[in-house]
């Protein structure tokens, strides 16, 4: 299939536009980095704590930034998760200056729910908080309540119906619609075993909060620097490896002019999370590695075409056989990267905050990936084999024929 017949655009005509876009995007990233002191980091490469809670109504971010900065927790990042209905807020607490080790890390946690019952627990002396509740302390407690009257019967019995029931009881609560929050302990009587002795024993020995912690994420300094480390290291050694195998398949030139347009790719996609205030987490890292191999896969077919080219090149036209090239791949391109970006741009609008990160890395990704590979590799192709190395372009037309020939024999 062609979207285009013999098309004949000038790439390396305009080649001076292309760079001078580049130059723009790379210097407003790294300004941007300037300003504001370096990336931003998830999480898990910055260390400390992060909680995702779930309100019963809209939550007053401002108020739980306060009440954490009562505690002398400051530096909390407080910012809204998926749609405004589901209330959903998370919530990331820096590890403190000087502070190590797993207590250290709890007391982040600690620090957060504390400020959080002060705000919407409405507790109550003595009792423990059922939506925060995990199935073993429902179980403990109804065990001593025994409201089934349950001993006689032996304590096997006993702890295995309360288990089950407990177990039973949490899962309504963390299934949608409720996900995590009960407003009446009523809603609790269509679990099968739960009779009235039961909630009896539970509004007696629980309360309701406002709000319930969904996911807790702790990750500790030595943790966060490892990671960090490792994802630049597993960058730099993929880059090595393809430069290696494109020496290998082409010759040295190619592989240098295909990995600088990759670095071109990473820092600009890189620079625009500085740009837009995105942190940097491990799905990016995962995304920005498969920026890599399809932005080096897109070079790596035009490069392929150019070496086709080669036996039916003038000599000293070396320009006008890759601006050959990148027409003739122009349509596979496009279908190619069209149909990826489409898959990727819907992950971004509609996969959710999870994914978010990563779709938007790929988003860019797609579209600086495929631009790099005919407005960044094929002129540093095109000044290397055309100033620099005068004569190559005969000489590897040779080669190529030589490879072609003995292919046949």
């Amino acid at each position: 299939m062609e979207l285009f017949h013999e098309p004949n655009f000038d790439w390396m005509g305009k080649k001076w536009y292309f760079i001078s876009v580049s130059l723009a995007l790379l210097a407003a990233g790294l300004i941007s980095i300037a300003v504001h002191h370096g990336l931003v980091y998830g999480i898990e490469f910055r260390s400390g704590t992060q909680v995702l809670v779930k309100f019963a109504k809209a939550p007053d971010v401002g108020a739980i930034r306060n009440e954490l900065v009562r505690e002398n927790w400051r530096g909390a990042s407080i910012q809204s998760i998926g749609p405004a209905s589901e209330h959903s807020v998370m919530i990331e607490l820096p590890l403190g200056k000087g502070a190590t080790g797993g207590e250290a890390l709890d007391a982040g946690k600690a620090a957060i729910i504390k400020a959080l019952i002060g705000l919407y627990g409405g507790s109550e002396q003595g009792k423990v908080d059922f939506n925060n509740a995990s199935a073993k302390t429902v179980e403990d407690h109804l065990l001593v309540a025994d409201p089934l009257g349950l001993a006689a019967k032996g304590l096997n019995t006993a702890t295995s119906t309360y288990q089950s029931l407990a177990g039973a009881m949490v899962k309504f609560r963390d299934t949608p619609p409720q996900s995590g929050l009960i407003a009446n302990f009523q809603q609790l009587a269509g679990v099968s075993g739960v009779t009235p002795a039961v909630l009896g024993v539970l509004e007696k020995d629980f309360y309701l909060s406002g709000f319930t912690v969904r996911n807790t994420q702790i990750v500790g300094p030595k943790v966060g620097s490892d990671l960090r480390r490792e994802a630049v290291y597993v960058t730099l050694a993929g880059l090595a490896a393809m430069l290696v195998y494109i020496w290998f398949r082409f010759e040295l030139i190619y592989g240098v002019s295909a990995v600088i347009a990759v670095f071109h790719d990473v820092l600009i996609t890189i620079g625009l999370f500085s740009l837009f205030g995105k942190e940097i987490t491990l799905s990016v890292i995962a995304a920005l590695l498969t920026l890599v191999g399809y932005s080096m896969n897109d070079t790596i077919v035009t490069f392929d075409r150019v070496r086709e080219n080669l036996p039916s090149s003038k000599r000293g036209d070396f320009g006008e056989l890759v601006n050959r090239s990148i027409n003739q791949t122009l349509s596979r391109t496009i279908l190619t990267s069209g149909l990826t970006f489409l898959a990727v741009l819907s992950l971004y609008l509609f996969g959710g905050d999870v994914i978010h990160g990563f779709a938007f890395a790929m988003v860019v990704g797609v579209i600086i990936g495929t631009y790099s590979s005919f407005a960044i590799a094929s002129p540093l192709l095109v000044f290397w084999q055309t100033r620099v190395g005068k004569g190559q372009v005969k000489g590897k037309r040779k080669v190529y024929e030589r490879e072609v020939a003995a292919a046949k024999r």
